[in-house]
């Protein structure tokens, strides 16, 4: 019996995957195998030793302190992807309200209540305070063109802008996914020059903290339109306040408000609804309960950020799955291992990511004692065996 421990409320379209015949599953439990989270920080927590693994349902995992469960041999999961389309949308509609001033308008609107007869006349007296620019025939920067980037990169162009697209690590998949008429650039400086308006899905990381600083604003055009729906330590708040402030920026658009953000004309904060749709919530909670349990039950890995993506057949008696760590002399000690116990190795997979490897091995013969015998070394952070 495994045991789930959920963390926030998690879509019921992922926790009843779970066959309860084989799984404890709730908000309750005491001594998890695994957690099932969404926002909530697992930073100050206390990881048991049955902890396995961290799913969380979602693309970001800056709530799990992600090196402190690698030292433990606790395997962290995400869900690219899932939210995707949630995300993309919020962005057209990002777009849209940028530059039409829609929600100016509709709280100008409400200002009219109690006017009678005279709200016509009003109306047509102010409209001309929030006129806007079309997106058709406009560029669009788009910075990041993976799992959101390229769906909005290419929603964008079927709506008739002009894309740009910048990413260094774009994969062969990625680039077969995009748009033909997506000009794609390798200088993010040609992106920042030529267009009219910028959408970032870079993820999070030290390369990618504030890279919208003072400098990257200089390259941009006046009349930008900046749009970040990907994280807020990409962006510089005060850097954009600064433009807004002094023309160097027509408006900016986030998902991430923060407080000196608040009230400074031409920002539109909106309170992270990126992911929040019921789609969205039942496709990260799907994927996430599957990759938990073809990992408990299978010792597979899908989509961790901290171990390399393994997956192996079984065709033996039992499987030994080991997280060590990325150096000379595992492999020789574990086959080593296997061959002490008169067993047979049928079939063996290793990756590394970092400094970190992750082995498994499926075995015919007798499983007594195996992972205990091979995670006797300092090497190894935790060895285990799945029973076919």
């Amino acid at each position: 019996m495994y045991n789930i421990l959920t963390l926030n409320k998690i879509s019921p379209a992922g926790t009843a995957l779970f066959d309860r015949g084989k799984y404890a599953v709730g908000s309750e439990i005491t001594a998890p195998d695994a957690v099932l989270v969404r926002s909530a920080s697992l930073h100050e927590t206390e990881f048991g030793p049955r902890l396995k693994a961290i799913a969380r349902a979602g693309a970001g995992v800056n709530n799990i302190p992600v090196d402190k469960c690698s030292e433990k041999g606790i395997v962290v999961f995400n869900t690219p992807g899932a939210n995707a389309n949630a995300v993309k949308e919020l962005v057209i509609a990002g777009l849209l309200i940028s530059g039409r001033k829609i929600t100016d308008a509709v709280e100008w609107a409400k200002t009219l209540k109690g006017k009678g007869d005279e709200v016509g006349k009003l109306v047509e007296k102010g409209k001309g305070d929030f006129a806007g620019p079309e997106i058709s025939g406009k560029k669009l920067g788009v910075v990041g063109l993976g799992a959101i980037g390229a769906p909005v990169a290419n929603a964008a162009s079927a709506l008739g802008m002009e894309i740009y697209g910048y990413d260094p690590y774009l994969s062969v998949d990625g680039a077969l996914r995009l748009s033909g008429k997506v000009r794609y650039v390798k200088n993010i400086r040609e992106l920042y020059e030529n267009c009219d308006y910028i959408t970032l899905h870079a993820p999070a990381a030290a390369d990618t903290r504030l890279m919208i600083d003072a400098n990257a604003i200089s390259q941009m055009k006046k009349s930008v339109r900046l749009l970040n729906f990907a994280r807020g330590d990409l962006v510089d708040d005060g850097a954009v306040i600064a433009a807004l402030n002094g023309g160097g920026m027509s408006a900016y658009v986030t998902d991430f408000p923060s407080d000196a953000l608040m009230g400074v004309k031409g920002v539109i904060a909106i309170p992270h609804l990126g992911a929040s749709t019921p789609e969205s919530e039942e496709n990260c909670a799907v994927m996430a309960a599957n990759q938990l349990m073809d990992y408990l039950e299978n010792g597979n890995v899908t989509n961790s950020v901290n171990l390399p993506s393994l997956s192996v057949n079984k065709t033996g008696d039992f499987k030994v799955c080991v997280i060590h760590r990325n150096v000379d002399g595992v492999l020789t000690l574990i086959t080593k291992v296997a061959a002490d116990a008169n067993c047979n190795i049928e079939n063996m997979e290793s990756k590394s990511r970092t400094d970190y490897a992750y082995t498994v091995l499926d075995v015919r013969g007798k499983s007594e004692g195996f992972a205990e015998k091979v995670g006797e070394s300092d090497k190894v952070i935790s060895a285990r065996v799945i029973v076919n």
